[in-house]
């Protein structure tokens, strides 16, 4: 190789401009990926050609390095170590993206599963035909990764028996949704509108077919035994016949009739039909047309199934095929015969077949405090089913490594996609990894990494340790430079005496701005001054908030803390701030559980930003960083959140959206449950074993009796009622004896988990410094101090 080939090949410079396009490929990749979705970013930068070959002169460089710079040798055993793990990194990254594949496995509780289903698009074909007289297969399986932002041309080509085919990408639609379009030459189609399993959906029924929906079949010019059948003669008149009995309603006329079972009648279109459990409507008359797909227009949707349409040409032929798929099922099959050969499509997810089995025992859920629609964490007991079986547990951050396969908690899903009662899923989703060398070379990578590291750090060889020598000359120079120094500061004494009082000036000047800047309010941009008014003029004092904050309640998890502590939760996970206009989180909460209807209004529950889309789904402006609890319903008090949350909450991984949902998901709950005064629970239940304590409004499901129950049914009520005479009168002694009762009570039901008075006082104290947020600012000083003193 020529010399000059040679040193550009390995030249520093070389390696810096290709990691300059690496992080920028990286940096662009990733807003490709929040935009759209990880195919599209695979296909524009981490699977192209020209990012693979910047890996490539990576791995090049790094091994040209080594007898560059003479790297095996003991002096530099520290920088060839150094060398040796991006080596390995970089192939175990290509052992990944080559060898290694993933998918998903799905398992029902009680059965067993050895099938798992990729996470990339295959297209299979099947050509059959005559060869030699025998009935012969040529198979042919091509893995895709698609995107409707990005060119998606491919082509499989074969020849069977000397007749050459081809099978050609055309169009690919993401979130696919099955439409007519009109179409002289082609099949007669009905429009039905139905709502089976309690949703509303759009079918096209074909001429002379018969299809089933939610488990009722339909035919349309086919009569069918047990099916609705839907007939139209010659005179275009259209009529029904049904198995079952049932009626209908004319939607402009409200006029009601009777539909009997068995019987041919007339239909009547725009008319509501309902039978059998389910309701269907035939708006409009039928067409000659075509099937065509649309998306959905969600670049995020990985569940609906995509349509992938390719032309086959073989024998002077052409034909279009459309093919429906989703990833983590089969594709269907699609089977036609052109010229001599038959053919059959595939398009979805390859099955992977296990060398062993799974058998699901059970799946648990933990649901959220307060909710039956949330779960904060997911677990899988399951048993390998193996020449030595055993047990295991699978959920967050515990995986199963088994036979080079990593098993993941995912997501779950519902049988038979009936939700249970209870809301209890009993069907797991495991995300399975099959990449034994890349990982365990890659981790070979990162451990070598991390001993050059600390190794080059103490090598007298490194680059460290020309520092070190570096910095041992220029302390004895700064020692040689002290007399020049104090020379210096001397004849400029003179000089700072006859400035001093300028400068005295100046820094009052300065610190009078400082001290008018440090007490200006800082406000969130809250609108609705009149509510804010309103909620300063019926907060209590401080003073008395703080009494209040010392109260001891028991949080869901079965914590014991402070009101203080919880009310400083409180607040900073819906507004991300610890106080709300002036008011601490003590006055904020009393002022929430004694006043709902008010701060059912106001804007504080905090929106991340960038994503503009649940702003416009809660109706608030795009730009605006708080909603009130009233924008997460609509006029009819529907959760606005009810339609996104549950597919949010499976997705094994959440989209921005699908994040932004879940979080402000979180906080409305967290804010309504504590508007609704049920999250107080201040009152421990006498002799209870599991030392449960109750708010007010559980007092009807405990056992406190007596007494005892008047006590903690009336105290509450009681209190704010004296509140609100404190405010006009400006005394809260009567409020601070009714808050010394329910200490009182407190002590005398709860001392067994009861906390000190101590740790009370300490608890409340560390809210109050905050003193790790406060960390942050101190390290950050610090470290600039640091970094100047060094310079």
């Amino acid at each position: 190789m020529d010399k000059k080939i040679f040193s550009f090949l390995f030249s520093t410079r070389l390696m810096a401009v290709l990691f300059i396009v690496f992080a920028v490929a990286m940096a662009i990749g990733t807003f490709i990926e929040d935009k759209y979705n990880t195919d599209t970013a695979r296909i524009m930068v981490y699977n192209a050609w020209w990012f693979e070959v910047i890996m490539a002169f990576f791995l090049i460089n790094f091994i040209g390095n080594i007898k560059r710079y003479n790297l095996l040798s003991i002096r530099k055993l520290g920088t060839l170590i150094l060398h040796l793990s991006f080596i390995l990194i970089l192939i175990g990254a290509f052992v990944t993206r080559y060898i290694s594949y993933e998918g998903i496995m799905v398992i029902q509780e009680g059965k067993s599963e050895n099938q798992m289903f990729s996470d990339k698009f295959y297209l299979s074909a099947l050509v059959d035909g005559e060869y030699e007289g025998d009935m012969r297969r040529k198979t042919h399986e091509k893995s895709l990764i698609l995107s409707q932002a990005t060119d998606n041309s491919f082509s499989i080509k074969g020849e069977f028996s000397g007749k050459p085919y081809e099978i050609k990408y055309k169009n690919f639609v993401m979130g696919a949704t099955e439409s007519i379009v009109e179409d002289e030459n082609g099949d007669l189609y009905l429009k039905m509108v139905e709502s089976g399993g309690g949703e509303r959906h759009e079918h096209f029924l074909k001429e002379g077919e018969v299809q089933s929906f939610h488990n009722i079949l339909y035919a349309f010019n086919k009569e069918t035994e047990g099916a609705i059948n839907i007939f139209k003669d010659e005179n275009d008149e259209y009529f029904i016949k049904t198995p079952f009995g049932g009626n209908y309603m004319v939607m402009a006329t409200q006029n009601q009739g009777l539909v009997y079972a068995d019987s041919l009648q007339p239909l009547h279109h725009r008319s509501l039909y309902t039978m059998a459990g389910t309701s269907f409507v035939i708006p409009e008359l039928a067409m000659k047309g075509r099937v065509d797909y649309t998306s959905n227009g969600d670049w995020k949707d990985q569940v609906s199934d995509a349509a992938l349409t390719v032309t086959v040409k073989s024998e002077g032929i052409e034909r279009d095929v459309t093919l429906l798929g989703a990833k983590g099922k089969m594709g269907i099959p699609f089977n036609f015969k052109q010229g001599d050969l038959e053919y059959t499509l595939f398009f979805g997810s390859k099955v992977y077949q296990l060398p062993f089995s799974i058998h699901l025992n059970d799946f648990i859920a933990d649901k959220y405090p307060g909710t039956e629609s949330g779960f904060s964490a997911f677990k899988s007991k399951i048993t390998i089913e193996d020449e030595n079986p055993f047990d295991y547990e699978i959920y967050m951050n515990h995986v199963l490594d088994h036979k080079g396969y990593r098993f993941f908690q995912a997501s779950y899903e519902y049988t038979s996609g009936e939700k249970r009662a209870n809301f209890d899923p009993d069907i797991t989703v495991l995300s399975v990894n099959h990449d034994f060398w890349g990982t365990w070379i890659t981790y070979i990578g990162y451990t070598l990494l991390y001993i050059s590291m600390v190794w080059i750090i103490f090598d007298r060889n490194s680059r460290f340790g020309d520092l070190r020598k570096l910095l041992k000359k220029v302390k004895n120079k700064k020692a040689k430079m002290l007399s020049v120094f104090a020379l210096f500061l001397g004849l400029s004494g003179f000089a700072q005496e006859h400035n001093h009082e300028h400068q005295h000036h100046v820094q009052d000047t300065v610190q009078k701005q400082e001290e008018k800047h440090q007490h200006k309010r800082i406000t969130l941009g809250i609108s609705g001054a009149e509510i804010d008014s309103l909620i300063n003029v019926l907060t209590v004092d401080k003073a008395h908030a703080e009494k209040f904050g010392r109260l001891v309640i028991q949080d869901a998890g079965g914590r014991m803390k402070p009101v203080n502590t919880f009310s400083s939760e409180l607040i900073r996970k819906v507004s991300k701030n610890d106080h709300y206009k002036g008011l601490n989180s003590d006055q904020v909460f009393l002022s929430m559980i004694q006043y709902p209807n008010l701060w059912n209004e106001v804007p504080v529950i905090y929106l991340d930003r960038g994503n503009d889309s649940i702003r416009h789904l809660l109706g608030v402006d795009e730009k605006a960083k708080y909603a009130s609890l009233l924008n997460f319903f609509d006029e009819n008090d529907n959760y606005k959140l009810s339609p996104f949350l549950e597919d949010a909450q499976k997705a094994a991984v959440k989209n921005a959206f699908q994040t932004d949902i879940v979080k402000a998901h979180e906080k409305a709950l967290l804010l309504s449950s504590a508007l609704g005064g049920g999250i107080l629970r201040l009152f421990p239940v006498p002799n209870d074993q599991n030392n449960k304590w109750i708010s007010f409004l559980e007092l009807g499901n405990s056992n406190i009796k007596g007494q005892d129950s008047v006590f903690v049914r009336s105290i509450i009520p009681l209190y704010f009622h004296t509140l609100q005479d404190a405010k006009r009168s400006g005394g809260y002694k009567q409020a601070d004896e009714l808050l010394e009762g329910i200490n009182k009570y407190q002590h005398t039901f709860g001392s067994n988990v009861m906390p000190s008075d101590e740790k009370i006082q300490s608890e409340i104290t560390y809210n109050k410094y905050d003193i790790f947020k406060k960390l942050f600012s101190w390290y950050m000083y610090a470290s600039l101090l640091m970094f100047l003193v060094c310079i």
